[in-house]
C-alpha cells in the first residue's frame, strides 16, 4: 500500500488505513515521484453527500488524498458523541475509491500530523475561512510553515447524483451502503415504523397555506412549427390535481389523520366545488373568500417529460383587515396535535402575517412544521416551529449561503428561525435531517456545526414526477414526529412518502398503506444491497434460530 500504485489502491479498503510512521514513508516516496499530497481532517461521523462533495473537490486538488479523522477520545463530549466508533469511521472512508489514505489522529488537533507530513494542500470547509479559533490557527500555521497552502472548499450544491458518485469505481456506492445501514437499524425495522404510522390515525392536524391547481396537459409528440423555431404541441388530455396546502391536507387525511385546511378560496362555484371535493376526502375547510381565482400552474407533458410550464398565477393582495381575518381563522377551534404551514409565495401571507400564523400555531398545536416553495416565499419568517423541511436550494437561497458546508447552513437556519430541527431535501441525493446535539451550543463549537446529521438516500432510482415530493415529506414527517418517532425515523418515513409520490405522474395523496408497502419492500430487498459477508451472517443467524 505504501507504494501507492493504482492496483494496490483498489485493494482491500483496510489497506488504506495507516499509522503515522507508514504515512511518513508514503510521503517520502510521493516527493521523490513529484506527486502532491492533499489532506482533509474532521470527525466524519456519518459520510453523507456533503462529505462526498467536499472530498471530491479535495481529490481534484492533488494526486493523493489523505483523510484524517479525529479519534474517539478527542471528540467533544455530548450525548451520543461520537455516533460511530473511530475504527468504523475509518473503514467507511476507506470504502471510497476517491480516498487514497486514511489516518486516525489521536491528538486534539491535526497540527502534529500536518507538521510531520507537510502536505501540499490542506483543505477545510468554507466556514473555517473566517474562523479565529486557536486550534485551527495552529493547524494553518503548521501547513504554511511546511510550504503548503490552506484551501477552503464550499461543498456547494451539486444537482447530479451521477457526477456525485462517478469516482467510486467498483466499490459499493455510499447511498446503497447507507441504505443498508439504515435498514439494519432496530429503530427503523418494519414493525417499529409500522407502529409509528399507526399513530397517525385520528391525529388532529391544521394545515395553513395557499391552494393551487396543478394542471397537466398531456400532448402528442411535439413538432417544430413551420413559421419559426418553436415547438408545436397538440393537447390530447387534461388532468387537474389539487396542489399547495390542499394536497398536504389530503396527504394527512389519506394517512389517517383529521386535517383542517385554512386557505383562500374564490367566491362562487369554483371555491364551493373544491370545498365539496376535499370534504369528501375527509378534509375540513376554513376559507378566506376572495375575488381571486385559484392559482393555476399548467404543465405540458409529452410521455412522462414535462416540456413547458405556464404559471396562470395572479398574486393575492390582502388588505390589513383580510390579513387579520386570515390569522383569526388559524386561531379558531380547539387545540390540535399538528400544525403545518406552507408558504408558496403567492401573497396570501406577508412576512409579518406568516410570523403571526407561526406564533398562533405554536400556541395551539403540540407539534408544528413548515416549508416553502417558490422564489417569493420567506423561509426565515417561519419562526419558532419544531420542524422545517426546505430543499437545499431553498435553504441556501434564504440564507444567501452558497459557500458554507450544508451542516453549517442548517445550523444558521435553526439559529435564525428558532426551529428545533430541519430536514433538508437534496433531490436525487436524498435528504439529511439535522437536529442539535443535546448540551451543545455555538459557544461550545468553534465551527458552529453541532448538529446530528442523518442522511437518508433517495429510495427511488429515477423519479417519474418530482412534483409534490416535498409536500408528502412535510405531511408524513410531521405526523411521525407527533406520533413519537425519532428524528431519524421521521426522516425515513418522509423519504418513503416522497418515494411513493415521485413514482407516479401527478399530485395524488399518499396513504398510510402506500408508505407501509414501500417500507416492507425495502426490508424485503435489503439482502439485495448487502455485501456477501452480510448475507452469509444473516443466513447463519437464521440457521441458528
Amino acid at each position: 500500500m505504501v507504494e501507492m500504485n493504482r492496483a494496490e489502491s483498489q485493494g482491500h479498503p483496510g489497506q488504506k488505513i495507516l499509522a503515522l510512521d507508514e504515512l511518513l514513508v508514503v510521503r517520502q516516496r510521493l516527493r521523490a515521484q513529484g506527486r502532491s499530497l492533499v489532506v482533509c481532517h474532521g470527525c466524519f461521523d456519518i459520510v453523507h453527500p456533503g462529505h462526498i462533495r467536499h472530498l471530491r473537490q479535495a481529490k481534484a486538488m492533488g494526486d493523493v488524498l489523505l483523510v484524517s479523522l479525529t479519534g474517539d477520545a478527542q471528540i467533544a463530549k455530548g450525548a451520543g458523541r461520537p455516533l460511530i466508533p473511530e475504527e468504523l469511521r475509518a473503514e467507511n472512508l476507506a470504502e471510497l475509491d476517491l480516498v487514497d489514505l486514511v489516518y486516525i489522529d489521536q491528538n486534539k488537533t491535526a497540527m502534529e500530523m500536518l507538521e510531520a507530513l507537510r502536505p501540499d494542500v490542506y483543505i477545510k470547509g468554507r466556514e473555517y475561512e473566517s474562523n479565529d479559533d486557536p486550534r485551527f490557527r495552529t493547524e494553518r500555521e503548521a501547513v504554511e510553515r511546511g510550504g503548503g497552502r490552506v484551501v477552503f472548499s464550499s461543498g456547494d450544491i451539486v444537482f447530479s447524483s451521477t457526477a456525485l458518485i462517478d469516482s467510486l469505481g467498483q466499490s459499493m456506492d455510499p447511498f446503497h451502503s447507507r441504505l443498508m445501514s439504515l435498514l439494519s437499524d432496530p429503530g427503523l425495522d418494519e414493525d417499529a415504523l409500522g407502529e409509528v404510522i399507526s399513530g397517525f390515525r385520528g391525529k388532529r392536524v391544521v394545515v395553513v397555506g395557499e391552494t393551487i391547481r396543478d394542471t397537466y396537459v398531456l400532448c402528442d409528440r411535439p413538432d417544430v412549427a413551420g413559421e419559426g423555431p418553436m415547438l408545436t404541441l397538440r393537447p390530447l388530455e387534461t388532468r387537474c390535481y389539487d396542489g399547495g396546502a390542499a394536497i398536504i391536507a389530503r396527504h394527512c387525511a389519506a394517512m389517517g389523520a383529521r386535517p383542517v385546511l385554512i386557505t383562500a378560496l374564490p367566491e362562487g362555484e369554483e371555491g364551493t366545488e373544491l370545498q365539496r371535493r376535499l370534504m369528501a376526502d375527509g378534509v375540513e375547510i376554513r376559507a378566506l373568500r376572495l375575488a381571486s381565482p385559484i392559482p393555476e400552474k399548467q404543465r405540458f407533458v409529452v410521455g412522462t417529460q414535462k416540456v413547458v410550464k405556464v404559471d396562470l398565477v395572479r398574486p393575492y393582495v390582502l388588505d390589513a383587515a383580510q390579513q387579520d381575518q386570515f390569522v383569526s381563522l388559524v386561531a379558531e377551534g380547539i387545540e390540535d396535535d399538528v400544525g403545518i404551514v406552507a408558504d408558496f409565495g403567492l401573497g396570501l401571507m406577508s412576512n409579518q402575517t406568516l410570523r403571526r400564523v407561526c406564533k398562533t400555531l405554536k400556541n395551539r398545536c403540540d407539534f408544528t412544521a413548515g416549508d416553502v416553495s417558490g422564489s417569493r416565499a420567506d423561509l426565515l419568517s417561519m419562526r419558532g416551529l419544531d420542524l422545517l423541511t426546505p430543499s437545499e436550494a431553498e435553504l441556501r437561497g434564504a440564507l444567501r449561503s452558497f459557500d458554507e458546508a450544508l451542516s453549517t447552513a442548517a445550523w444558521h437556519l435553526l439559529q435564525e428561525t428558532g426551529a428545533a430541527e430541519a430536514i433538508v431535501t437534496m433531490g436525487p441525493e436524498g435528504l439529511i435531517s439535522f437536529d442539535p446535539i443535546p448540551g451543545e451550543s455555538e459557544s461550545d463549537a468553534p465551527f458552529a456545526t453541532r448538529l446530528k446529521a442523518e442522511h437518508v438516500p433517495a429510495l427511488l432510482g429515477a423519479a417519474v414526477d418530482p412534483l409534490g415530493c416535498g409536500d408528502a415529506l412535510l405531511a408524513s414527517a410531521s405526523l411521525a414526529r407527533a406520533s413519537g418517532a425519532s428524528a431519524q425515523a421521521a426522516a425515513f418515513i418522509g423519504a418513503a412518502a416522497s418515494c411513493v409520490q415521485a413514482g407516479r405522474m401527478g399530485n395524488l395523496p399518499v396513504s398510510a398503506t402506500d408508505i407501509r408497502r414501500l417500507i416492507g419492500r425495502l426490508h424485503a430487498a435489503n439482502l439485495t444491497f448487502a455485501h456477501a459477508d452480510v448475507v452469509d451472517a444473516s443466513l447463519q443467524a437464521r440457521r441458528v434460530s
